[in-house]
Order: structure tokens, then C-alpha cells, then sequence
């Protein structure tokens, strides 16, 4: 599953919710007849809940959406804070330099020197731009490195290689 965002509250009191999106197009997922919602980002596939997806727009900086599943008010804060996601064949094509977060993580990070920085564990939204959340290492001795997702640090994605190379040095 592609993670694409959160619902962070209720809206309304005919069971539409808000959502946080953690993408430049939301707009997009009105495409989509389903969305697969879990309270847990990280869990197995089979563990996502398909929703009927039958109204969505845009509102303020986010989106505010109605699923056949969620009748009511109650019924929108019972699913408060879950993630909502979609398989990744069932998302829109990506076009030239751009790339869903679930493909990003798991990549190895190396710099221009062709050093090591580790892997994306996750990406942060800043409103300005996002960033790349890369650990190296494991347990209490493990590096976070927060890299701006941006031109100027990021050189070339390559998802065939499972790789990200940046602007960065090591001790930074």
C-alpha cells in the first residue's frame, strides 16, 4: 500500500471527514472509487479496509471527503487518525522527477563523495518543502539525517537501483 494520507477530524455532521494529505495532488484521488483506511501506516496489506469513496474536494489545504462506509458523525470519528492509503497499481501515473513517498522509503542515501548516509525510514510534510528522514544505523547509536526533498540536495532518484545520491556530507 502507497500511504497518501490522514484523516485528522471530522467534518460536518453527515459523516464526511478532513484529511491531511501527505501529496502535492490530492486532487487526484477523486479518481479512485475505493480508499483503503488503517489506523496503523505500517501494516500489512491484508490488514487495510477497502471504503467506498463517494464524494471528495478540496478544501482549504487539504481535503474533506464522504466514504459509504461512514454514514454519520459518529461514525467519521470513529476512523479519526487513520491513515488512508491505496495499492499502488490502483494510483494515478507519476510524471518525469516525480515519485509517491512509499517509493521513496526503504532507498539507500549516498552522497556525492559516495558515502553511505543510510536509508529513508519516512518523509516529513513542512508546508515548505518535504523531507527525507534518513537513518543510518540501528538502535540507540542510529543517525537521523533530515534532508530537504529538493533540487538543490537531491541529485537523482534512481527506484531501479533503489537508490537516492544528495548534496550532503556525512557529518552534517
Amino acid at each position: 500500500m502507497i500511504v497518501l494520507g490522514r484523516i485528522v477530524a471530522p467534518f460536518g455532521v453527515q459523516g464526511w471527514v478532513k484529511i491531511h494529505p501527505f501529496g502535492d495532488d490530492p486532487a487526484s484521488w477523486r479518481k479512485m472509487s475505493h480508499w483503503w483506511l488503517s489506523r496503523d501506516d505500517t501494516a500489512p496489506d491484508a490488514q487495510w479496509k477497502q471504503y467506498t469513496l463517494n464524494a471528495c474536494r478540496v478544501h482549504g489545504k487539504g481535503l474533506v471527503a464522504a466514504l459509504a462506509e461512514v454514514p454519520d458523525r459518529s461514525a467519521a470519528e470513529a476512523i479519526d487518525g487513520y491513515y488512508i492509503a491505496a495499492p499502488r497499481e490502483a494510483l494515478p501515473a507519476t510524471a518525469e522527477g516525480e515519485y509517491y513517498w512509499g517509493d521513496l522509503v526503504g532507498l539507500a542515501v549516498d552522497n556525492e563523495a559516495g558515502e553511505a548516509l543510510g536509508t529513508v525510514r519516512g518523509l516529513l510534510s513542512t508546508g515548505a518543502h518535504d523531507v527525507l528522514q534518513v537513518q543510518d544505523g540501528e538502535g540507540e547509536d542510529a543517525t537521523e539525517r533530515l534532508i530537504p526533498f529538493v533540487a538543490a540536495y537531491v541529485l537523482d532518484v534512481d527506484l531501479a537501483a533503489r537508490r537516492i545520491r544528495v548534496s550532503w556530507e556525512k557529518d552534517w
